[in-house]
């Protein structure tokens, strides 16, 4: 009997790592929690294309968006924690729905981090509707309009819905959140001067920023990006200080063999490394970068700190 248990024991030991051996065995589902054609889910595909190449399994991207990205993150945390439910996460649903969504049903400790994937400061966008070509006209346009700008968020909550409470704050311009349920569909919006403004990461935007039916006024990083050159910063266009990154990154549920974990980490690694991935996501205004599951973890810590101290200092709500 207790050889039995012995090789009872060894089995259950090392299921897990036969598992990592022989996933993925059928497709994998990459839960977005936007809408589609925002970045988020212009990140998972790309992800998508490549790691169904690569894992011999296809990989589909199923858009769940709603709520602030609340009911797409929901259905990944409580999803098998089996390494075929996945989600793409953007910045500000994970580490600010938290300090704004009292009573949502998930927190980050539903998840396992597997990788971060790209970074992307974000571009302070006009719409050609407006008669502005800078980003101090557009200050000035807002202060002296009676109602404001209307500017559009992917969600209450969101980076962006964050982004225009600081630049109201920093400028003195009066403005109103529209929220919608991802940077997809706010991007006509914007061109047809539904909204006035929307500060969000480039992907979304870009290739309309290059048609010229948005105008990009400034890009709120460190330095401009090679996809958009004559874009300033916000320093180089009068508004020192207002820099916004969101970050976009693989989570699984929580309890996700190890194992699979780690090949899954090793997968991203290898295509966030490759000149494909790369030039893709540079041409799209953001950059490539990979972390690991355990600095990931690390950074997220760091991140919903520094997010709940913002919005607090702010007195940014849900309502």
């Amino acid at each position: 009997m207790r050889i039995t248990a012995l090789l009872a024991l060894g089995l259950a030991a090392s299921a897990p790592a036969l598992a990592a051996a022989t996933y993925p065995e059928r497709p994998v589902k990459l839960v977005v929690p936007s809408a589609p054609a925002g970045s988020t889910d212009i990140v998972a595909r790309l992800l998508a294309d490549q790691m169904t190449r690569d894992l011999g399994q296809a990989v589909v991207v199923e858009n769940k968006p709603g709520a602030s990205g609340n009911i797409g993150t929901e259905e990944v945390a409580r999803a098998p924690a089996d390494g075929y439910t996945l989600l793409l996460q953007y910045s500000g649903y994970h580490v600010g729905n938290p300090a704004l969504f009292p009573d949502i049903r998930w927190k980050p400790a539903d998840f396992a981090p597997v990788a971060l994937v790209m970074r992307a400061p974000h571009v302070i966008a006009a719409s050609g509707k407006l008669p502005v070509h800078s980003l101090t006209e557009l200050i000035a346009y807002g202060k002296n309009h009676q109602k404001g700008l209307f500017y559009a968020s992917s969600g209450i909550g969101s980076i962006q819905h964050i982004a225009g409470v600081l630049f109201g704050n920093k400028t003195g311009v009066p403005l109103t959140n529209v929220p919608y349920k991802g940077a997809g569909p706010v991007v006509q919006d914007l061109i047809s001067g539904q909204v006035d403004l929307f500060i969000t990461t480039p992907p979304s935007m870009i290739g309309q920023v290059k048609a010229g039916k948005i105008r990009a006024l400034a890009y709120a990083g460190p330095r401009r990006h090679p996809s958009m050159p004559d874009v300033p910063t916000t320093k180089e266009a009068g508004l020192p200080g207002y820099e916004i990154e969101s970050w976009f990154a693989l989570f699984a549920p929580a309890g996700t063999p190890k194992p699979v974990l780690d090949k899954l980490a090793a997968e991203i690694k290898h295509v966030v490394a490759s000149d494909a991935y790369r030039q893709k996501i540079e041409e799209q205004g953001g950059f490539a970068v990979y972390m690991g599951p355990q600095d990931l973890g690390k950074f997220v810590d760091r991140e919903l700190a520094t997010w709940a101290k913002l919005i607090q200092d702010n007195h940014i709500t849900a309502q």
